[in-house]
């Protein structure tokens, strides 16, 4: 073949490559607000997405051919729900499409619409927050500074934990706090968004915390505030890990008894770890009675636990409201002393292990609620306590840096080592040995990341001593 023939097949091959360049589909480019990695049920994962375009975007796994993402839940104005106990209320306005793809098996990288969002794997390293939105909250006169980044310091606390290069983080609950609009003249919150609507979870969640939602995949925790009378609206839209539908939406009052609870579900963090996930979003502070339908649920939902924690010999129980932590002293006027951990769920765990509370296979359990950090280790068979709900949401008080003695979260639960901290922070979980699933050493961290307590966690023991 001569030379020129060869110069002209070559300019036809070229020719021939660009179209089938053009041919490949070209995909619209929609508006991103968030999009981050859930740790789910049955050890699934999912890419969430939060956009205001029409349709949903397409997800890219490892440069193979887009998937287009699954609608979870459309655009609505939801009326306002009226039981939150605030004197002022409207309607949550959720001006955005949320959409989602389950994790393709295998796969090492995920880009949505050109954002990468992290991919699961090993986990050596865990980042604990919670309590994390600006209260702002008429009823008792809790108005915090939103607009001072040292008063609601949890932007700083994202970016001071997402420096550390967590490969899972653990919110425990409690993210919207923008109950209640700011009052006239008060700078601290002036021109915040309010109530239970995407710009509040843009506010308290999307925008800060987006350092860390682009670090690693999260669990997240159902608190108190994203109950159906408060954010639950917002919970099932952005949070929750089952399909989202109008019987688990909390936009009805009547279907409360469905969405106010969840099943209970285990995620596998280590060949002989789980973590259970569990829902106290309406556990109240009191007691329950048998006949109580909540205690009903709760005791359904403890079985549940139950036979999750024997699908691995180590077990970490999650729950928003601790169980054996210690609640804040109370007012003086009130009689004073230490608060002993959440009744309700005690009076039901109490049924069926009236002395540990747990199943002989948990050996922690991680909450937040109480706005500090606490470390208790037991002199009993109890599984190690940690409460960690400093993480942005305004502090309430503390407690003393010892417990007196005979003062007990729960009775028979003896304390052998404590530690605590009122100040803003968040807490690290590190594997302290690659061949033993029950050795850990747990960091609490104040909102800069200074280290401020270190605690060896074996099984149900700990000790921790202050650096």
């Amino acid at each position: 073949m001569s030379r020129f023939l060869l110069i002209i097949s070559a300019l036809f091959g070229l020719i021939f490559l660009h179209a089938c360049v053009d041919e490949q589909p070209k995909l619209a480019v929609v508006s991103i607000e968030s999009a981050y990695t859930i740790e789910a049920t049955a050890n699934r994962t999912l890419v969430r997405a939060v956009t205001r375009a029409t349709t949903c975007p397409h997800v890219v796994f490892d440069n193979d051919v887009p998937v287009l993402m699954q609608t979870r839940a459309q655009p609505a104005a939801v009326a306002s729900r009226d039981d939150n106990g605030q004197p002022v209320t409207k309607a949550a306005v959720f001006d955005v499409l949320t959409c989602e793809s389950e994790w393709k098996s295998g796969a090492k990288s995920a880009r949505v619409e050109g954002v990468t969002v992290p991919a699961p794997h090993a986990i050596h390293r865990i980042v604990i927050v919670s309590d994390t939105g600006c209260r702002m909250k008429a009823s008792d006169n809790g108005f915090q500074n939103c607009n001072d980044a040292h008063a609601w310091p949890f932007a700083q606390v994202s970016a001071s934990a997402a420096a550390l290069k967590p490969d899972l983080v653990l919110h425990l609950g409690d993210i919207d706090y923008r109950e209640s609009p700011c009052p006239e003249g008060n700078n601290g919150c002036a021109n915040s968004p309010w109530g239970y609507g995407y710009d509040t979870w843009k506010a308290d969640l999307f925008e800060p915390a987006k350092p860390l939602l682009q670090a690693a995949p999260w669990i997240f925790v159902r608190g108190n505030h994203e109950s159906c009378s408060r954010a639950g609206q917002g919970w099932f839209r952005f949070a929750d890990v089952q399909p989202w539908s109008e019987a688990r939406s909390c936009n009805s009052a009547a279907q409360d008894a469905l969405a106010d609870y969840s099943e209970p579900f285990a995620v596998n963090i280590a060949p002989n770890l789980n973590f259970i996930i569990f829902d106290s979003s309406r556990a109240p502070s009191k007691a329950l009675s048998p006949k109580d339908p909540a205690f009903q649920k709760y005791a359904a939902e403890m079985q549940d636990v139950a036979q999750l924690a024997q699908q691995k010999p180590h077990n970490f129980f999650l729950s928003h409201h601790p169980v054996l932590g210690f609640g804040l002293p109370e007012k003086a006027e009130k009689g004073g002393g230490i608060k002993p951990g959440n009744l309700a769920l005690q009076s039901v765990l109490k049924t069926t292990e009236p002395k540990r509370l747990f199943p002989d296979a948990i050996d922690l359990t991680i909450s937040g609620h109480i706005h500090l950090f606490e470390t208790i280790g037991f002199a009993t068979p109890h599984p190690v306590a940690l409460v960690m709900g400093n993480s942005g949401s305004l502090n309430e008080g503390h407690l003393p840096e010892k417990i007196p003695a005979g003062v007990e979260p729960y009775p028979g639960a003896v304390v052998e080592d404590f530690v605590t901290m009122a100040d803003f922070g968040f807490a690290t979980l590190d594997r302290a040995d690659a061949q033993d699933d029950s050795r850990w050493t747990m960091t609490e961290y104040k909102a800069d990341g200074t280290p401020v307590y270190r605690c060896d966690i074996v099984g149900s023991k700990t000790h921790c001593v202050k650096l």
